[in-house]
């Protein structure tokens, strides 16, 4: 298993870390399989996502905003809606790959999403698992 560290810089964000778990992929030898990313933080998510007009990540980020708004009325308290946006867009995604290349669409990317930044170090794991 490998993990990715990351650093965030803003409340909210995406990172897009797809180039990143493809070389995890490649580095594991095996050719045909299933590549889970994960992150242990109860407060991000990863998801699959559009990954050319950033416009739409920009207004995904609103909208979660808007679905989940930060408010003083829950009560866990400060970072409550950090938590509610990641259950809701969930901790990993799993991914098919042949010949060592993720199957993923043309307009796909995976992303690290940060709902309670910025923070010095986020990780993500990558585990590869062999076609049997």
């Amino acid at each position: 298993m490998e993990r990715i560290e990351l650093k965030t810089h803003h409340k909210s964000e995406l990172i897009e870390i797809t180039e990143v778990v493809q070389e995890a992929v490649i580095r594991s030898g095996i050719k045909d399989g299933i590549c889970l990313v994960y992150t242990p933080h109860t407060t991000t998510s990863v998801i699959l996502f559009e990954n050319v007009d950033p416009n739409l990540q920009r207004d995904f980020l609103a909208h979660m905003s808007r679905l989940v708004p930060k408010s003083e009325r829950y009560a866990h308290g400060e970072n409550a809606d950090a938590h509610l946006k990641s259950a809701l867009c969930g901790a990993s995604v799993s991914i098919p790959f042949e010949d060592a290349r993720l199957h993923i669409g043309p307009w796909q990317g995976i992303f690290f999403c940060e709902f309670d930044g910025p923070r010095e170090r986020r990780e993500v794991f990558v585990k590869i698992v062999e076609q049997a």
